[in-house]
């Protein structure tokens, strides 16, 4: 499963819980936060600066990981 900047920050870290770290990592630690309950990851992004693409790469490299195990 690819992950894309239109799926839900909590969606993403409920089906790979890895990706905290990367979220956590590029500035995003506000995963318990009321916000990152009904925000996509673009919008997560945007608010705190980050580049999306970015992110994006980082969490699909975290997904893959998982998916092989």
């Amino acid at each position: 499963m690819n992950i894309t900047k239109e799926m839900g920050i909590m969606d993403v870290v409920q089906k790979y819980p890895d990706t905290v770290d990367v979220f956590m990592n590029a500035g995003m630690g506000c995963l318990g936060c009321a916000a990152a309950r009904f925000e996509n990851i673009e919008q997560g992004a945007g608010a705190h600066g980050i580049d999306i693409d970015s992110l994006i790469d980082e969490l699909n490299k975290v997904a893959a990981s998982h998916d092989l195990r």
